[in-house]
């Protein structure tokens, strides 16, 4: 019987020593759970039970427990390597079956998935395509698409700015008569006047008309005579002229960039010209023409100007929000560029008039030109993020965590990973964070969590157990050689 109990215990010892060195043989390997093993004693029993002086027969290995203790995180360089502070596993899928694991080795293959080093994929929600919004449900396999993200027009530009309130009508703006904008002009008068002379005139005896010269009175009071017919209208005069080139007509200006339907940039500029105490004209070019497409440098040039109100306080009161409407984008030559026409606002709420330099607090509008894939990013709540080269993000969709009511229930597979079993239940389901599921770390691996110490030390004492249960069947053999030497 000791022969039993002696092999019994020397198998125990055998079993120790395979799962300690297994533990330290896996020291460096990513997500590895260290196990041990849990042993019982043995008693011979019949069906009437054992009595209280039984003798035990040895020993039996029970149970070989995992781990699952944390593990230390290590950072990467690779936005892709994933760990996990917390509670869960990642869910892998292949060819359908579905594995748990807690190494967070990821890249993707050719067609987009996210796959670890067996070319599992990696499980998570998708994107609504028409909102970009999270489908939970059930979990697919994540992809990243790698298609140009698509180029946004503008649809909205809004500026914050300060205009100087000390600032005085710029020196080349020369200003005359406009019915809307009454101001200081001139009067002049034709020179042609017709008169008539009484009476029939003798064309043998023609008697001369004279007219005294009360034109050089009339021009010493401050009246100046025109030449015939070159006189215009009062209604054709016009108010000061405006002329990006010459920055003695405006005041101040500034510049955002644009885009078209196509992704193409545009610069935007605005020009503000200050006509009366809280008034000021704005006038809009876009790539140095006017919004119907003419040049500055056009002799046909002309603008009209967005009015700007302010209050006593300085504050905007009118033409915070102006329209833009019927813009049709053109390419370098002038030409349409192929792109829709279009239409923004361009919102000023917040400006200001005080007695500063002019400066803009802020500039934002809502378009973008194409993007190409830059870059992959996921947030501790497992969202997928792509970066793109326009500075645009767009959210591919969002990983997946399992957990189980026993986690001892679960399968080793091999390749640090588990699979589901009736002892362990069925796999919770959730994002990061949620109910007790841990966070995800981006860029980083979480590492084995065997402790190299306390496994040398139990290495050591495997050893001597081995030892001992082998002197065990040593001191059981040298007994029975006793026996068997009796004469």
């Amino acid at each position: 019987m000791s022969f039993n109990i002696g092999l019994s215990g020397i198998r125990a010892a055998s079993s120790d020593l395979n799962i300690t060195g297994n533990n330290i043989a896996n020291a460096s390997t990513v997500g590895f759970k260290a196990a041990r093993a849990e042993f019982g004693d043995v008693y011979a029993a019949s069906i009437l039970g054992t009595g209280s002086n039984a003798q035990g027969s040895g020993v039996v290995l029970n149970n070989v427990a995992q781990i699952f203790t944390q593990g230390n995180i290590n950072y990467t360089e690779n936005s892709l390597d994933l760990a996990i502070n917390g509670n869960g596993f990642f869910v892998t899928s292949k060819n359908g079956a579905l594995s748990y694991t807690r190494a967070g080795y990821f890249g993707t293959d050719r067609e987009g998935f996210i796959v670890n080093n067996q070319g599992e994929r990696l499980q998570g929600y998708g994107v609504n395509a028409v909102t970009g919004r999270i489908n939970e449900g059930v979990p697919t396999d994540l992809r990243v698409d790698t298609k140009a993200a698509n180029p946004n027009p503008t649809s909205a530009v809004s500026s914050t700015l300060n205009l100087n309130s000390t600032s005085v009508r710029p020196a080349g703006a020369q200003a005359a008569y406009d019915a809307a904008y009454a101001t200081a002009y001139q009067t002049a008068y034709d020179d042609a006047y017709a008169t008539a002379i009484a009476g029939a005139a003798d064309p043998l005896n023609p008697t001369p008309a004279e007219i005294e010269a009360a034109t050089a009175a009339a021009e010493a009071a401050g009246v100046q005579v025109a030449s015939a017919e070159a006189v215009l209208a009062a209604t054709q005069a016009s108010r000061a002229q405006f002329d990006p080139s010459d920055s003695s007509t405006y005041n101040s200006s500034t510049s955002v960039t644009v885009y078209d339907s196509l992704g193409n940039s545009h610069v935007m500029s605005k020009y503000f010209v200050k006509t009366d105490a809280n008034t000021w004209d704005m006038h809009i070019l876009i790539d140095g023409r006017n919004l119907d497409g003419v040049l500055a440098t056009d002799p046909a040039f002309t603008s009209t100007p967005r009015e700007l109100v302010f209050n006593n306080d300085g504050v905007l009161v009118g033409g915070q929000i102006n329209e833009i409407a019927g813009w049709t984008p053109l390419d370098a030559n002038g030409q349409p560029a192929g792109a829709q026409v279009q239409a923004f606002t361009l919102n000023l709420t917040g400006s200001s008039q005080y007695a500063s330099t002019f400066g803009v607090t802020s500039v934002v509008q809502d378009g973008f030109t194409t993007g190409e894939l830059a870059g992959l990013e996921i947030d501790d709540r497992g969202m997928l993020v792509a970066r793109y080269t326009n500075g645009q993000t767009r959210t591919q969709g969002q990983l997946v965590l399992a957990t189980f009511a026993n986690q001892q229930g679960l399968v080793p597979l091999g390749d640090t990973a588990w699979a589901q079993s009736s002892a362990s239940g069925e796999p919770v389901v959730g994002a990061p964070g949620s109910g007790t599921l841990g966070l995800v770390q981006s860029g980083a691996l979480e590492q084995s969590n065997v402790d190299l110490s306390e496994m040398l030390i139990n290495l050591i004492v495997a050893q001597r157990n081995y030892q001992a249960n082998a002197k065990t069947i040593q001191t059981e053999d040298a007994v029975t050689q006793t026996i068997i030497n009796l004469r």
